[in-house]
């Protein structure tokens, strides 16, 4: 059983995705992961110029997850776009471009750039990294900064071509920051980017990470991305959500989809089990096909159950 979803006016072979940068450049999958049977494949964040990142080492495993501190490492707007775009797009992947940047501008040159590029079928903002190389916090931390810079990208995005804002489970109130960005143009909204965390080298005594913190993900952040995408739907219920953190299993993303979400992203789990968005839609076809509504039904219903 499959079925096909429309966010936001665009629609999509099925709700299941990959999650910015953990498909890579989509070259470094097997042959298996099938980058077609995928819903979408959202690319790594992509900076207005190359980057090299932060300094090693950026990963430490956790229990129940990874920390990383990659620092949006890649080859800048021109390099995407000269090789990476075309290369995804050549093996049938519905792309959907996570773009990054440091101010409201530079978001919008991205967006700028991407216009009319053949091959985009949504823009990803990440207002969300939980490091740079400035030290900042998110732009998703304040609302207004973070509607700021989606309406920057909003009026530089050809019209058709959803935009979707990627928000951050550390702010202490997600709804004030979903809402002025749909105020200011976002289709939806990403639920939730990696949280920020730390890990201590027992051995050594030392942060684990080069960069000291960083961003928690995997099976630890669930309940965190849960939380989110049921406060966002509650408050916005027409709201199309992309959700993300700790997407393992089919019953992981139907629980995402109860909670409120239009589709999932597979993210840390794709680093282990390069197959795993084709397992889990897989496994999410069979849930829905035991349950009366289909996926459809699946959407929101745990809302349904707390006010009947």
């Amino acid at each position: 059983m499959t079925e096909d979803v429309v966010l936001a006016g665009q629609r999509f072979a099925n709700r299941v995705f990959a999650a910015a940068g953990c498909a890579g450049t989509g070259r470094e999958l097997p042959a298996q992961a099938n980058l077609a049977g995928l819903g979408a494949v959202i690319t790594r964040s992509i900076t207005p110029e190359a980057r090299a990142g932060l300094a090693a080492p950026r990963i430490a495993e956790t229990p129940s997850g990874l920390i990383n501190a990659l620092g949006l490492p890649g080859p800048g707007i021109e390099g995407f776009l000269a090789d990476e775009l075309p290369w995804l797009v050549d093996h049938g992947a519905a792309v959907i471009v996570s773009i990054a940047a440091e101010q409201a501008a530079d978001y919008a040159r991205l967006a700028q750039r991407l216009r009319q590029v053949e091959g985009v079928i949504a823009v990803e903002i990440n207002l969300s990294n939980p490091v740079t190389e400035s030290g900042r916090l998110p732009a998703a931390m304040d609302a207004g900064l973070a509607g700021g810079i989606v309406h920057a990208v909003r009026r530089n995005t050809a019209a058709g071509t959803p935009v979707f804002a990627k928000l951050s489970g550390d702010t202490t109130d997600i709804v004030s920051v979903a809402r002025a960005c749909v105020g200011a143009g976002a289709d939806g909204v990403s639920l939730i980017n990696a949280v920020r965390g730390m890990g201590i080298d027992a051995a050594t005594g030392k942060p684990a990470l080069g960069a000291w913190t960083g961003g928690l993900s995997g099976p630890a952040i669930k309940p965190i991305a849960l939380r989110a995408v049921w406060e966002v739907h509650a408050a916005l219920p027409d709201l199309p959500i992309i959700a993300s953190g700790g997407v393992r299993t089919g019953t992981d993303a139907a629980e995402m989809m109860m909670a409120g979400a239009s589709a999932v992203s597979v993210g840390t789990a794709l680093l282990s089990d390069p197959t795993a968005g084709i397992r889990v839609r897989e496994e999410l076809a069979g849930i829905a096909a035991r349950r009366e509504g289909g996926l459809q039904g699946l959407l929101g219903c745990a809302h349904q159950e707390v006010t009947a």
